[in-house]
């Protein structure tokens, strides 16, 4: 593979969000482009003019930014290349390739149940298709007909898919496909043939939902000249319990993920693993998958989508990235919730404290909003642990909190001396201290939350049940 012949691309259809699967199919022909120095193209299939959006074309734009999935060129809009594609249509008639018919839709339907009784496949049965000696039927003056692609009537379209293996379907399998309608607006097949010829594309990497769509392409395509990219079909992603992926199995839309606290190299690097493979690498960086990727490894059975990996790589990612760049993601999160950031920690020392523990960005928020609000501990848990036993114990931690040094390290053995001098165990003091402090039961380490708070907040504090 020479460095300037790879060319492919992502066309999605703007009819709704970017979902996970469409998110995989990008990633992977960004990465084949990206490992052999060619170039990857945005393009957006938009013919669909009832159900597509300008909203939708936003949230397919936005989840390619969150990931950080950089196209080389366009994006192109299908319906701003009408002209071009009536200009093929017109050429295609003039070669013969392609022919008007004048069925109506009524007459069409009436000729696949007539076929259908007969036990026979449905398909256009080539009324109009113009053959030698042969003579059509006179030409209906109130109507316009539609063009049909002219398709072989013999042999086979054969092509090896790259990920499925070598795939052959007879001629006699495929109608004459209807590539453009009474107005002129050219159909799906049609416009994806002309738009892979036009922007040169050599590598197509799709669902395999489009299978189907590829002889057609192919016939089509070689009726105009063109070179024949390589296709591979990806199969589907699953849900844990083996059914396609649905709104049931939680979020579907990429745009879902960011907003519930994932970060886009866990979403990258998850979705990198759903369908291919590099040995045992589990956790990888885009620059290595970028050099590993291939398609001898991609993989013919469905994925299955597993939530508790997801979140397994995101509290890696969590782990590995800088406390300053979580702290610009967990601030919204805590103002949104009232967060009181005057007087407070620093935001990013806390998340220091706590990433390590979270599966997500809004599991870091919700840990972290202890430190940015008043405590309000329940009454039941104050009566519980707060009590006239545990009174002077926590009178002699606040004498010692004046003077000790106010870190983790000077503040843990003062606790012990605490505990040994009152013949307490660590819960008996750090559970009234949390509760005291931070307003609940459940923090990271007693020392480590004190030294964070300051000493002048947890004496205020403390002065306040003494």
């Amino acid at each position: 593979m020479t460095a300037t012949t790879v060319r492919t691309r992502f066309a999605p259809s703007p009819t709704g969000y970017l979902h996970l699967g469409g998110a995989r199919t990008a990633l992977f022909s960004w990465a084949y482009a990206r490992r052999f120095g060619g170039t990857f193209i945005l393009r957006i299939e938009d013919t669909d003019v009832e159900r597509s959006t300008p909203e939708a074309v936003q949230a397919i734009i936005e989840g390619m930014q969150w990931l950080g999935l950089s196209h080389d060129e366009g994006p192109f809009y299908q319906m701003k290349r009408m002209e071009r594609y009536r200009e093929v249509v017109g050429q295609m008639l003039q070669a013969g390739t392609a022919y008007h018919c004048y069925c109506s839709p009524d007459e069409v339907e009436a000729m696949r149940e007539r076929q259908r009784a007969a036990g026979e496949k449905p398909r256009y049965d080539g009324t109009w298709r113009p053959e030698p000696g042969k003579t059509l039927p006179a030409v209906p003056a109130d109507r316009k007909p539609v063009v049909r692609f002219r398709n072989p009537v013999d042999g086979e379209v054969t092509w090896n898919d790259v990920v499925k293996g070598p795939i052959t379907i007879s001629n006699r399998e495929l109608d004459d496909l209807v590539i453009a309608r009474p107005d002129g607006t050219p159909t799906y097949n049609f416009c994806v043939v002309v738009d892979d010829w036009d922007m040169k594309i050599t590598h197509v990497i799709r669902g395999d939902d489009h299978v189907n769509n590829t002889p057609r392409q192919i016939n089509i395509l070689r009726a105009l000249g063109g070179a024949l990219p390589e296709y591979g079909h990806v199969p589907m992603i699953l849900g844990a319990d083996g059914e396609k992926l649905s709104k049931r199995h939680g979020a579907v839309s990429v745009m879902d993920y960011p907003a519930q606290g994932y970060l886009p190299e866990a979403m990258l690097n998850y979705l990198a693993r759903l369908g291919w493979s590099h040995g045992d690498d589990e956790v990888f960086s885009m620059e290595q998958f970028c050099q590993w990727f291939d398609l001898d490894h991609l993989t013919k059975a469905p994925a299955q989508f597993n939530p508790e990996k997801l979140n397994w790589l995101n509290n890696h990612y969590i782990k590995q990235a800088d406390n300053a760049r979580l702290a610009g993601l967990v601030r919204p999160l805590l103002e949104k919730d009232g967060a009181v950031f005057e007087g407070a920690p620093d935001l990013a020392a806390v998340i220091g404290l706590l990433k390590d523990r979270a599966n997500t960005i809004n599991e870091i928020a919700a840990a972290a909003l202890m430190f940015y609000r008043q405590p309000a501990p329940e009454a039941a848990l104050v009566e519980q642990h707060i009590t006239e036993a545990i009174a002077p114990a926590l009178a002699e931690f606040a004498q010692r909190s004046a003077t000790v040094e106010w870190t983790k390290e000077a503040i843990a053995p003062m606790i012990k001396e605490v505990l040994a001098a009152h013949k307490l165990k660590m819960p008996q003091l750090a559970m009234p201290l949390r509760l005291i402090v931070a307003g609940q039961l459940q923090t990271p380490a007693i020392d480590a939350v004190l030294q964070l708070f300051g000493r002048d907040v947890v004496l205020a504090r403390l002065q306040a049940y003494l």
